[in-house]
Order: structure tokens, then sequence, then C-alpha cells
């Protein structure tokens, strides 16, 4: 008698154990049964797009979007504690010889020290695993948290500093403008570099636990989709513009820039082409791009090769990673900056960032213009180095 609803109940338990189990303790993406918690992860995230859509100003919607993950957390948990009080409820009906009572008893057994029995024999074996499964999740919940802001915190860190280089919203030629106008273009691989690790890091946490995918960066017009893409634009451009004298943390950054797009929008259910046509067409037009380049020029950015020349090389770098970063950024509602692609969920059209003025006090610039200028020899032509002197003095 009710075997087949304890079958039925003992399934949903030991599903939703797996489910908490690669959720929270497992470090790899999530496949299989333990998808069904991504249902509940997009569920949210529709439903805040949706109400997202009364607001008017990309100020206003992204601060509805904001709580998206904390509620997603807490959805999550919820959709947990659901199963188990199904198939409990489920299981305990060969005691109590009724759904209702089997589910006020599962409830209680869940959630309050002890249990209630309104109908049929106790089963304390039943109440005994509701309670103690229900305690683990919790407690699993809780160690789950501080690696979640951890990693949340490294992936904002980065693309914070990023606003001073490339503004905000971030624009890859916006970046090598500013390096340029400061004379800071020897910097330029350092970034490259640190890109190329956060990259990894990111892929590696964000298709691990996906609800990452759902937390928004702390200012509006900052974003990590729109970041990452402003620096992958920047180093497309400078192998395709000077590529004798680009670093070769260059073409690092871009291989791992657009495998991390790739693998994030797979794992969302976006199609994704692993090895594209070089000489395809992207959405990118060639008078953006021109455009782009004739600014640099116009600046003095040093290039090797015409906006004409570079193209074919710039497309060939882009094609790896523009469909992936627009689907993502419109998927996450991204701040339209230049190059990003287009957002069903903003009305606004694309906002270039605002390059600060170039300022200095009067002083500084007589006494600038009355110094003389200080060249450094060659280091070939540094014969001798200055030692400190061992001798003891008298």
């Amino acid at each position: 008698m009710y075997v087949v609803e304890y079958v039925v109940g003992l399934l949903i338990v030991l599903v939703t154990i797996v489910s908490v189990l690669f959720i929270l303790v497992l470090p790899r993406q999530p496949q299989g049964l333990e998808k069904l918690t991504l249902i509940v992860n997009k569920s949210v995230h529709y439903t805040f797009v949706a109400l997202s859509r009364l607001a008017r100003t990309y100020e206003g919607k992204d601060s509805v979007l904001a709580p998206t993950a904390p509620v997603a957390l807490l959805a999550q948990l919820l959709f947990w504690a659901a199963s188990l009080v199904l198939g409990f409820a489920l299981m305990l009906m060969n005691t109590t010889h009724s759904f209702v009572h089997g589910l006020t008893q599962a409830l209680t057994a869940l959630f309050t020290v002890g249990a209630i029995h309104s109908g049929g024999a106790p089963n304390t074996a039943l109440d005994i695993a509701a309670g103690a499964t229900w305690v683990v999740i919790v407690a699993l919940q809780i160690a789950y948290l501080p690696s979640l802001y951890n990693s949340f915190s490294r992936r904002e860190a980065l693309v914070t500093m990023l606003e001073s280089r490339a503004g905000a919203p971030a624009w890859g030629p916006e970046l090598l403008a500013r390096h340029q106008l400061v004379g800071i273009i020897d910097a330029l691989p350092q970034l490259y570099g640190d890109w190329e690790e956060w990259a990894a890091e990111v892929t590696e946490s964000h298709t691990t636990y996906p609800v990452l995918l759902l937390f928004r960066s702390p200012e509006p017009w900052l974003n990590w989709i729109i970041g990452l893409l402003a620096v992958l634009d920047a180093g497309a451009m400078q192998m395709a513009l000077c590529p004798t004298t680009a670093p070769s943390q260059t073409r690092l950054c871009l291989r791992m820039g657009f495998t991390m797009f790739n693998r994030l929008a797979a794992s969302l259910g976006y199609p994704v082409d692993p090895d594209p046509d070089p000489d395809a067409t992207i959405t990118l037009s060639y008078e953006e791009f021109s455009s782009a380049v004739d600014k640099l020029n116009l600046i003095g950015f040093p290039t090797e090769r015409s906006a004409e020349e570079a193209w074919p090389h710039f497309r060939g770098w882009r094609i790896n990673y523009e469909s992936s970063a627009y689907r993502l950024a419109d998927s996450f509602t991204a701040p339209l900056a230049p190059w990003s692609g287009t957002r069903r969920n903003l009305r606004a059209g694309v906002v270039e960032p605002k390059r600060p003025p170039h300022r200095a006090p009067a002083g500084v610039a007589k006494l600038m213009s009355a110094r003389p200028e200080v060249v450094n020899p060659p280091r070939a032509q540094q014969t001798r180095t200055w030692k400190p002197s061992r001798r003891k003095p008298q």
C-alpha cells in the first residue's frame, strides 16, 4: 500500500540531494539533474527583466535588476525546501494514510524541532532524516555564500580599475587612446596579462556557480561583460594595426577572452561556433572601425597599417567573440557601450565614455616648460653601476 507514492517521494528526495551536492559542493559545470536549479535562476532573472521594463532610464533598470542574484539564491533554497517537503510527504503517506497529514508532518520535521503526527502512527526515522537533511543543506548554503562573494569581489576589482583606463562604459578604442594620451602604452602588456588571468578565473567560477552571472557591478555604468569586450577590442585593434610591436600578451588575452565568452554562452544554451570562418561578416561595420582608427591616428597612436589594411585582421579576431559577447550583454542588460550590440530591454542609444579633461596647475605648466629635457642613455651604454661602499666609516 502506498508503494508508488513512497518510491516517487524517495526519488524526489534523492534528486534534490544530488542537485544540492552538485551546486554547492562539486566544483564543476552543472549537468543533467542539477540543471533543475538553473531553471529557478532563469525564472527569477526573467521576472526581474520584465519588471525592469517599467523603468525609463538605464540607472533605474540597473536598480531594479540589482537584487536578482540574492533573490535567486533565496528562491534556490526555497525550491530545495519545497522539493524535500513534497518528497517526504509522499514517503510518509505509508503511515499517515493521507497526503495532507504527510505534508504537515514533513513541514514540521523540516522546519521545527520535532514533528506533528496528525494522523496514523509516527515515523521517527523519516522525521529525523527530514530534519537532518535540511540542517545540512542550510549549513552548506551558509558556507557557499563566502565563496560566491569572494569570486564576485575578485571579478569586480579589475573592472573598477578599468574605469580610469577605458572610461565608463568601457570601450576598446578609448582604452588605447587614453594610454597614448598620457604616454603609458608600455603598461598595456601588463593590462593584457591581468585580464587573461581574470578571464580564466571568471570562466571557472561562473560556469561552476552560474548564479554569479546574475550579480551586477556596484556601479551602473561598470560591467564585467563590457569591460572584457573593451579589452578584447583594444587587443584586436592593436594586433591588426601594429602587428610587429603588439605585445605577446595581447594574443594570449584574446584567446582566453573569447574562450570565456564562448563557454559562458554555451552554458546558457546559446549556439557557439567553435571554429568560425575568419572571412565571415561581423555585426560591427567597417565604417565604425575606420572612424575609431582615425581617432587614434589623430592623437598619434603608433600604427603600421591603414584602417583598410587592418580591417580583415581585426575582423578575423573579433568574429571569435562578437556573437557570444553580444548575447551575454543583451541577456544581462549591460550598459549600451559602443561596439557592444543591441539591447532589447533598453530604449536609449549608445553611450560613449566621457574622457576627463587633461588639466595641470599653471605653476606646474611653467615649471615643466622651463625644465630641461632629461634623456636617459640606453642601458647598453651604462658601463658603471653604483654600489654601496663596504668600508666602515672612520
